[in-house]
């Protein structure tokens, strides 16, 4: 009789899960009808690379406790869905919003402005950009509700994800997935 036992079966469930929530995250709605959202996996192996630049990451912030915590979730994690922005300037420039809500006057003044880079990712970054970032993580992670996979969106992911030059985007956010008899990411220390 043909098995599949239950390590195995998990594994494949959240891999098959983590595509669906790419496919989610690049079929969310966009502002403007743009889509500058970027998606990748990490599992196996990588988990542990990922883990080891959030800790190293952590050393340089206040929140160092913060980022050796969620490396470790991440180590338990079957695998990891990025989900990045490639461009953070204005979208459709040649008919500009014009919103004001990125600081500036107008998406003229954005687009004069000098990038400055942050401790985990560069800015000014246009609030339609931000707002589908947001938008495709909600997707993503209702996805993964759905199918009962623990889920965590974290901002901790990013800037390590970043500094390993694994995709283009300029901001990265991370939804590490488990599945296990108790969700990992809930009572955290």
């Amino acid at each position: 009789m043909p098995t599949i036992k239950d390590k195995k079966a998990q594994m494949d469930g959240v891999l098959a899960l983590a595509k669906a929530m790419a496919v989610a995250a690049r079929t969310a709605p966009k502002a403007r009808g743009v889509d500058a959202i970027e998606t990748l996996i990490v599992f196996g192996k990588d988990l542990e690379s990922l883990g080891q630049a959030m800790e190293e990451h952590g050393e340089s912030t206040h929140m160092k406790d913060a980022f050796k915590r969620d490396a470790r979730n991440v180590r338990k994690s079957l695998a990891v869905l990025l989900v990045g922005l490639r461009d953070l300037g204005p979208k459709k420039i040649d008919k500009p919003l014009n919103c004001g809500a990125c600081g500036h006057t107008d998406c003229a003044g954005f687009l004069r402005a000098e990038n400055k880079e942050g401790k985990d990712f560069p800015g000014p970054v246009c609030m339609f950009q931000s707002m589908d970032l947001g938008i495709a993580l909600s997707s993503a992670c209702a996805l993964a509700g759905r199918f009962h996979v623990d889920n965590r969106i974290m901002y901790t992911i990013g800037g390590p994800s970043r500094k390993l030059g694994w995709m283009e985007s300029r901001i990265i956010i991370g939804i590490p997935l488990s599945c296990s008899g108790k969700n990992i990411y809930f009572d955290r220390d």
